[in-house]
């Protein structure tokens, strides 16, 4: 029976599972919002909410644990002078999963993590490629013309 086993293993060794939720941790920090499966995203809310709790303290000892969690000075000096004064007075609770649509290639639930409070700003969603389908007039996706609408617009023929 699993009773009182909390570690979802995701399938990982030990050091494996540790380092990508460190990864994704750090690249929460950084972006503020991070897509990835609601397994993941559980067990990574788990060491963030712990992280920003360690932000709160801003204690040198604090630093040397999240720099030594996080494997990213980068990210600790974020979360140390950015989000941690977001958060101050905030007891708990500082991030929120978003669950979205399926995975085309596995059918894996998606979601999103973010950070709770409007204070902190999310980096926009980074957007597709627009194309504009536009063979009315003789041109493709890509720009160029077809053979039929290259002949339409020779007057010669």
């Amino acid at each position: 029976m699993r009773h009182l086993k909390r570690t979802a293993k995701l399938g990982r060794t030990g050091t494996h599972r540790n380092a990508m939720l460190a990864n994704l941790v750090c690249s929460l920090i950084i972006h503020k919002r991070v897509q990835t499966t609601v397994a993941k995203a559980k067990a990574a809310r788990s060491v963030a909410e712990k992280m920003v709790t360690l932000g709160k303290g801003g204690t040198i000892s604090d630093r040397r644990l999240a720099v030594a969690r996080l494997h990213n000075e980068q990210a600790a000096k974020i979360l140390f002078t950015e989000l941690a004064p977001v958060f101050k007075d905030r007891p708990g609770g500082y991030t929120r999963i978003i669950r979205m649509n399926e995975r085309q290639g596995d059918a894996a639930q998606l979601a999103i993590l973010e950070f709770v409070d409007s204070a902190v700003e999310a980096a926009p969603a980074p957007e597709g490629k627009k194309t504009e389908d536009t063979k009315a007039d003789g041109n493709e996706a890509g720009g160029k013309k077809t053979k039929k609408a290259k002949k339409a617009a020779d007057p010669k023929s």
